[in-house]
């Protein structure tokens, strides 16, 4: 059996090992941005004679004026929140029949997801903003790579569990799942 494995993975190509690699690249770098954004939004680092935690004092938009601060209205905590919520859903639609295991980190992902809404709450909008827009690409990027369009653009093999219609199966699985549950 380990042999048929072994020429599988020669065969397509396909470690296991490589999908952990940008994992391995991406969790790193997302704490080094977070820990250096928290010591600009606190003062510790200075850049060119100028303040950057002044520079992010006065450089925020909206309803966070002041990337320092925390972001007294929820907003960017709570979006946060359902972004990656959304993301963990969209992965689990697309599962039929997960195992244990993989059920086990849905709800744990899930549990992540909530959790880190009073998290992002207690850390200068500076950091919820860089975790909201990594998630948001994170969650695009779950999208686009549904697109039959996009597929065949970048000549990524279709599969034999691919849809014509993705965007419509995922809504439709959504709705049936959240929406029309009697």
């Amino acid at each position: 059996m380990r042999r048929l494995v072994s020429e599988l993975y020669v065969r397509d190509n396909c470690h296991p090992f490589k999908a952990t690699v940008l994992v391995w690249i991406q969790l790193p770098m997302w704490i080094f941005m977070s820990v250096a954004l928290r010591n600009f939004s606190t003062g510790t680092a200075h850049a060119g004679g100028f303040s950057v935690q002044e520079q992010l004092a006065s450089g925020g938009v909206l309803w966070f004026p002041d990337l320092t601060a925390l972001d007294s209205t929820w907003i960017l905590p709570v979006s946060l929140g359902v972004t990656n919520l959304l993301i963990v859903e969209i992965f689990a639609l697309q599962k039929i029949g997960m195992s244990r295991f993989q059920m086990y980190m849905t709800y744990f992902m899930r549990a992540v997801s909530v959790l880190m809404i009073p998290i992002a709450a207690t850390v200068p909008s500076s950091i919820v903003l860089y975790w909201l827009c990594s998630s948001f690409m994170g969650l695009s990027q779950n999208l686009l790579l549904r697109s039959p369009r996009f597929r065949q653009l970048c000549r990524i093999p279709v599969t034999k569990g691919e849809s014509d219609t993705p965007y419509k199966d995922l809504f439709a699985a959504f709705y049936s799942k959240f929406i029309s549950r009697k």
